[in-house]
C-alpha cells in the first residue's frame, strides 16, 4: 500500500507564501537516507534530500501554495488555509487506497484530518498528529519538501528587494526590511502579510515619524 505525509512550511512568517507539501511512497520504496524533520537539518542537507526524494522514481510529490493575497484575504483563517494546501498537496501526490499521516496545525488533530477528508478528491485513509515530522519519516520528508520550497521563495524575494531575513516577525532584518521599504514607497512591499500586526506596527511607526517631522 502506497503511504504518505504531508505538511507545511511558512505559517507564522510575515513576508512570502505558505508552501504545503505531501511525499507518497509506493510499496517496497524506501526513502533517501537521512530523512529528518526539516528543522533538524542544515538548508544543505534539506536541499540534497529534497532533490533526492525528487528524483526517486518510487516517489510522488505534490506541492500546494499559498499566496499573500490568499492569507491577507479576511474571509479565511490559517487553519483553514493548512487544511485547503494540505488537501491540494496530498491530492496531487496520491492515488486510491493510499494510507497516511498529516502534521495537525489543529489543535484538535482528529478535526484537522477529518476537513482534510472532507475535501479530498482521492479516497484514504489517514490520521492527524502534532509534531508529525519528528514522529515520522514520511512526514519528515514532506517539511523537507515543504521548506526547501518556501526558502526558495524567500531567495527570490532576496533577488528582487535585497536582504529580507528570515521572514519570521522576530527577526531584527526582516522587521528593518519592512521599514526600510516603507520609508523609500510609503507603502508595504508586495511580498508582505498585511494583516499581520508586524505590517501594522511598522506603519503605525512611520506614520508616527512623519508626523514628528512634520511638527
Amino acid at each position: 500500500m502506497t503511504r504518505f505525509g504531508a505538511d507545511e512550511a511558512g505559517r507564522g512568517p510575515v513576508l512570502g507564501p505558505m508552501v504545503a507539501a505531501a511525499v507518497a511512497v509506493g510499496d517496497g520504496e524506501s526513502l533517501p537516507r537521512g530523512i529528518d524533520d526539516s528543522k533538524r537539518l542544515t538548508s544543505t542537507r534539506r536541499e540534497a534530500l529534497a532533490a533526492a526524494l525528487a528524483e526517486h522514481d518510487g516517489i510522488e510529490i505534490g506541492i500546494a501554495i499559498v499566496p499573500v493575497e490568499r492569507i491577507d484575504d479576511p474571509g479565511t483563517d490559517m487553519n483553514t488555509l493548512t487544511v485547503e494546501a494540505q488537501t491540494e498537496a496530498v491530492d496531487a501526490a496520491v492515488d486510491d487506497g493510499a494510507s497516511g499521516v498529516l502534521d495537525a496545525c489543529d489543535t484538535d488533530p482528529e478535526r484537522f484530518a477529518r476537513r482534510v477528508d472532507e475535501r479530498l478528491s482521492t479516497v484514504v485513509s489517514m490520521i492527524a498528529e502534532h509534531g508529525a515530522d519528528a514522529k515520522h519519516p514520511i512526514v519528515a520528508a514532506a517539511s523537507v519538501v515543504a521548506k526547501v520550497e518556501r526558502d526558495a521563495r524567500v531567495k527570490a524575494l532576496e533577488e528582487e528587494y535585497g536582504p529580507v531575513g528570515s521572514g519570521y516577525p522576530s527577526d531584527p532584518a526582516t522587521r528593518e526590511f519592512l521599514a526600510r521599504v516603507v520609508e523609500e514607497t510609503g507603502e508595504l512591499p508586495a511580498c508582505a502579510r498585511r494583516s499581520w500586526s508586524t505590517c501594522e506596527d511598522v506603519l503605525a511607526a512611520a506614520r508616527q515619524r512623519a508626523l514628528s517631522e512634520f511638527v
